[in-house]
């Protein structure tokens, strides 16, 4: 048994501790993807706040068959589609791109490379884009993508191989021009 299967149970059970442990576990992550998708680091914690609380506000419904951390990127890509379209969309600077010392690797490399993705990524269309990040910013498997979106396998695998064509072709342009 993992240790989300055990902090599952006892949210079941209505242990509030564990809640706090299981959105510890996955605070990281989800403020990384929602990042990615905010005009501001602030209203990036906010559609990661607002994740977690329909997270849990749901969780009644939600079914633990150990997909956890889909089911939470699949509320956090709703949620930000929902600020999108409250907020106009702007550049992020570096600085709110960092994710706090503790949570996760603070490495300028990493947030140069996070800046670099987010700028060609933000050259595809939406569903490419999603893909994408959701792929590499978000490191889910492809199975775990399609079920996020709502896709089959494949759709990923055409997606994320029409969007790898064109950001070769992106770099390539760049790096000749």
């Amino acid at each position: 048994m993992t240790r989300e299967d055990t902090l599952m149970r006892k949210i079941e059970q209505g242990d509030k501790e564990a809640q706090n442990e299981l959105i510890a576990m996955y605070y990281p992550e989800i403020l990384r993807y929602c990042l990615f998708h905010a005009p501001s680091r602030a209203l990036a914690e906010d559609a990661v706040q607002e994740t977690f609380l329909k997270a849990l506000r749901y969780f009644d419904r939600y079914e633990h068959r150990g997909h956890f951390r889909a089911f939470l990127y699949q509320i956090a890509a709703n949620v930000c589609i929902d600020f999108g379209r409250k907020q106009k969309v702007g550049e992020i600077s570096l600085e709110e791109l960092a994710v706090e010392k503790g949570y996760e690797e603070t490495g300028f490399e990493r947030v140069q490379a996070d800046m670099e993705l987010l700028r060609l990524v933000g050259l595809l269309p939406g569903e490419l884009r999603e893909t994408v990040l959701l792929r590499y910013a978000g490191e889910l498997s492809m199975k775990e993508i399609g079920k996020i979106l709502g896709i089959p396998l494949r759709t990923v695998q055409s997606r994320l191989h029409s969007a790898k064509k064109r950001l070769k072709r992106e770099l390539e342009r760049g790096e000749g021009g």
